[in-house]
């Protein structure tokens, strides 16, 4: 799989994404660090990429314009370690398949990994 990490996310997320055999970049060296919700996006689904984040505003902007990509995992309910993401990361993509990563946006917390196939309705 191919990740794009969005700002609220540790730039060293990359270094365990790639060492799961995994392409990962940071929006910080993608120059998007300046970059609106809407252009990451773009740039996601022009690269093939799922967008890892914190950001509520990617499931509302998928939802709104009915896009079946890119894939959105969603940390959410709470501040995680860098550990606790790796962990529930893990946790996921053992749970669903890559293919299925790249058209649903995946929601994570802390106690439950939801997912749901897009477009969303």
């Amino acid at each position: 799989m191919k990740f794009i990490i969005d700002m609220p996310l540790s730039p060293r997320l990359v270094e365990w994404l790639n060492e799961q055999g995994h392409s990962s970049i940071h929006a910080t060296k993608a120059g998007l660090d300046r970059a609106s919700d809407v252009e990451i996006l773009q740039y996601a689904r022009k690269n093939e990429m799922v967008i890892l984040t914190a950001d509520l505003d990617y499931p509302r902007m998928l939802a709104l314009t009915g896009a079946s990509e890119p894939g959105v995992i969603l940390f959410r309910g709470g501040n995680y370690s860098e550990r606790e993401i790796e962990e529930r990361l893990a946790v996921a993509f053992q749970a669903i398949a890559p293919e299925e990563l790249a058209s649903s946006v995946v929601v994570i917390e802390k106690e439950r990994i939801r997912k749901r196939r897009l477009p969303l309705e």
